[in-house]
């Protein structure tokens, strides 16, 4: 076998506009407002759960530890988010930032350059390929 058709990710890039920025902004926005109600709504269920569970005493350690645990990781998730908004709002114009993965096919034979072939890119400013890069 002297050649194979492989999948190689190519990186996507995408040049920060204002456009891009409101976007991302408005984006992470609407994910925190959801992640807060779901935190309410999260709240209202484990008050419930507690209530229905208090005449157990059996079960209520666990049922309560349950709770601080998913009350934890939905904490800390819209915490990362909120870090995520910073960021993205602080983003300066014409800046690169990863915008995600796409696969391309390509033909290699013994002495192809892999690593070449790895690190390729493609930039985007508006959702327009404005560059390929090696």
């Amino acid at each position: 076998m002297d050649k194979m058709i492989v999948r190689i990710p190519v990186a996507l890039k995408a040049k920060v506009t204002e456009n891009l920025k409101a976007k991302i902004i408005g984006d992470l926005e609407r994910q925190i407002k959801a992640m807060e109600s779901d935190l309410q709504q999260f709240e209202v269920q484990a008050n419930k759960a507690m209530r229905q569970a208090a005449g157990d005493l059996s079960v209520l350690p666990a049922l309560r530890a349950q709770i601080e645990e998913e009350r934890s990781k939905r904490t800390e998730a819209k915490k990362a988010a909120q870090e995520q908004l910073e960021r993205a709002r602080s983003l300066v114009n014409g800046a690169e930032v990863g915008h995600g993965t796409l696969e391309r096919t390509v033909e290699i034979e013994v002495g192809t350059d892999l690593e070449s072939l790895m690190q390729q890119e493609i930039v985007l400013e508006d959702g327009k390929i404005i560059a390929f890069r090696e």
